[in-house]
């Protein structure tokens, strides 16, 4: 036989301890919002860098252009102090003052941020490995670009690229690694390297001087199309 109390435990045990099916799923609602969320963040967050120098390193050996402090703490999302820092341990590596030998390339500051360069001692050991490696013929495009610095000279790789209509990165790198144009300054407020032949390509050329090259005139509809109107 069941007593009052036992039928009073047989109703209230359930509502206390046992959720109704509808508080399970606002439940499972509430939780499914935070999930997706925190899956997003984790897939969206960037990978640490956990060796700095390594990792300016790396930048600096594909950049066409001087780096700034500011830009190499953005791109690695470290603070400028430890960016500075890191640097500066790069600068003495490459110099020999740490535990290696001094390597043949060097990082210079240069037009307000950082960039790698062959070491002065080995500048013409590398130039003539690069005239060996590379005696085919310019390209249409690389023809475009030598005379468009040749006349403009000093330009900009902006302003080559304005003139052509076209980016003009890997032909530049092409005619600097040939010998033909060489960086001559680098602009001081903009960073922008400016270009210039080089003694090579009036040897090429058969010429003493730039000034022996033939007028543009002839060679376009208007004889200051893509130039200044004070040039030749």
């Amino acid at each position: 036989m069941t007593t009052d109390r036992d039928a009073t435990a047989d109703v209230a045990m359930p509502d206390v301890v046992e959720p109704s099916e509808g508080a399970e799923r606002q439940s499972e609602t509430q939780l499914e919002p935070q999930q997706v969320d925190a899956g997003a963040e984790s897939e969206s967050a960037p990978a640490p860098v956990t060796d700095l120098p390594r990792a300016l390193e790396a930048i600096l050996m594909v950049a066409d252009e001087p780096q700034s402090i500011v830009s190499l703490a953005t791109t690695v999302g470290r603070p400028v102090s430890a960016v500075k820092q890191a640097i500066a341990a790069l600068v003495r590596d490459y110099d020999g003052l740490m535990a290696g030998p001094k390597r043949g390339f060097e990082l210079r500051e240069v037009g307000g941020g950082w960039r790698l360069y062959v070491r002065e001692e080995y500048d013409r050991i590398v130039t003539d490995h690069v005239l060996t490696q590379n005696p085919s013929r310019l390209s249409q495009a690389a023809l475009e670009t030598l005379a468009v610095i040749a006349y403009r000279q000093p330009i900009t790789r902006s302003q080559v690229a304005s003139i052509r209509a076209v980016n003009v990165d890997s032909v530049v790198r092409t005619l600097a690694g040939r010998g033909l144009i060489t960086e001559l300054f680098t602009d001081s407020e903009t960073g922008a390297i400016n270009y210039g032949t080089t003694e090579l390509l009036l040897e090429q050329l058969g010429i003493n001087t730039i000034d022996e090259l033939p007028p543009i005139s002839p060679l376009l509809t208007d004889g200051t199309e893509g130039f200044d109107s004070d040039i030749r």
